[in-house]
């Protein structure tokens, strides 16, 4: 199974999401494998800490790679990192993706990504894959490659009025590249329950036919601190609301996808 985290805002949880959901999935005994297509990184700092500066191999080598016109090519597994956390493994990130990019869309190298993914299909169970904030052609190409889409989403206004835009971009690009691609659903992220204006906004939404999850994701100080430590809240502190709460997420999209 592969998901893609996408928002085109930025700040509304991507690379927190995909981290956490990935965790949870290799804890539970999946092969778990990241790709961050960010040139930001946060993934990559994320689950890697301070070894994430000295990465050699990252996924800007990979794309790289298939500008040149080499007889041998390196195998798509020699990009891939191993994490400090059992079972989950990373492509990663790095800042010379985004000199990379219109090299590789004037090429029309959109659907390397999803042929790299196939090269590793036999060695993972779950791929999650984290996007920067912009439809670009690293977005394009994660929305080519999965097959789930699941949507981060803060609680107001200026979030909600790109949703609809961002709804009909995933909707074009399954129509056009990818017929398996189905928007998984809407995760509601930094939700405040006792503020009136996020409550009101996802009852709007749910009111609306949009596929808002119902496993929301509380605001909370803690994910600063899981950020810090390069721990997802599953190592950090596995009793914490906000690591239940990603453990409610993750095991209600186990249950959507065994009852489809």
């Amino acid at each position: 199974m592969r998901r893609v985290v996408f928002n085109q805002k930025g700040g509304v949880g991507k690379s927190t999401i995909t981290c956490n959901l990935a965790a949870i999935a290799a804890s539970r005994g999946k092969r778990t494998l990241v790709v961050d297509l960010d040139p930001q990184g946060n993934s990559t700092h994320y689950l890697m800490g301070k070894a994430a500066d000295t990465l050699e191999k990252t996924l800007a080598d990979m794309f790289d790679q298939t500008l040149r016109l080499r007889l041998l090519n390196d195998r798509v597994e020699s990009y891939v990192h191993r994490t400090p956390f059992e079972r989950l493994d990373i492509l990663p990130s790095a800042p010379a993706l985004e000199e990379l990019m219109s090299k590789l869309e004037s090429r029309y190298k959109i659907y390397k990504l999803r042929d790299a993914l196939d090269e590793l299909a036999d060695d993972y169970d779950m791929v999650f894959i984290d996007t920067p904030p912009a439809l670009n052609f690293y977005t394009r190409s994660a929305l080519i490659a999965a097959q789930r889409c699941l949507i981060p989403f803060d609680c107001d206004d200026f979030s909600r009025r790109a949703l609809y835009a961002l709804l009909e971009n995933v909707t074009e690009l399954k129509s056009d590249h990818n017929g398996d691609l189905e928007i998984e659903g809407i995760v509601v992220n930094q939700f405040q329950p006792r503020a009136a204006l996020p409550q009101r906004i996802v009852q709007e939404l749910q009111q609306e036919g949009l596929p808002v999850l119902t496993s929301f994701l509380s605001a909370s100080v803690k994910i600063r601190e899981s950020h810090e430590q390069a721990k997802p809240m599953i190592h950090l502190d596995p009793s914490h609301k906000l690591a239940k709460e990603f453990t409610a997420l993750y095991d209600s999209l186990q249950g959507r996808r065994a009852a489809s």
